[in-house]
């Protein structure tokens, strides 16, 4: 077994869900060399999250960031909000959703489903670089 881990950033983005596969596989060519095995993407903040879901229909990331809004609005009497009123609210969601992920790896590709894709839900917003953590574990070729 392998073991390889490097820390990508991701173009600013402000509040919204966006479909990321393209931008992380490019910064990891490395997967390319696996036959079998793990990818782990693990986002370093507590105001983001990062999941797995539809990446065809772009109304689908709408519809997330529309459902997100409900379950933790901002406006809220929250407690915390030290830098602001979307700050308590990104927390509540990126617990919801979860800040890693993780997908097989066959032939060096990432095995996910014909519709599938890793989507960053930025939960600030005002635009924010955000860092994964990409860890691949496996067989290499």
């Amino acid at each position: 077994m392998t073991w390889f881990q490097k820390e990508v950033r991701l173009s600013p983005r402000g509040q919204g869900v966006y479909l990321v596969t393209d931008e992380l596989l490019s910064q990891v060519p490395e997967l390319g060399q696996f036959k079998i095995g793990m990818a782990n993407f693990f986002v370093k903040h507590t105001s983001a999250g990062i999941t797995l879901n539809e990446n065809y229909d772009p109304d689908v990331r709408t519809d997330m960031s529309n459902a997100f809004a409900k379950i933790a609005p901002e406006g809220d009497d929250y407690l915390h909000n030290d830098e602001g009123p979307d700050d308590m609210p990104a927390h509540i969601r990126a617990a919801l959703v979860g800040v890693s992920v993780d997908v097989p790896i066959r032939n060096g590709r990432l095995c996910t489903g014909t519709w599938q894709g890793i989507y960053l839900c930025e939960f600030r917003k005002y635009r924010h670089t955000r860092t994964i953590v990409v860890t691949l574990n496996g067989e290499k070729n």
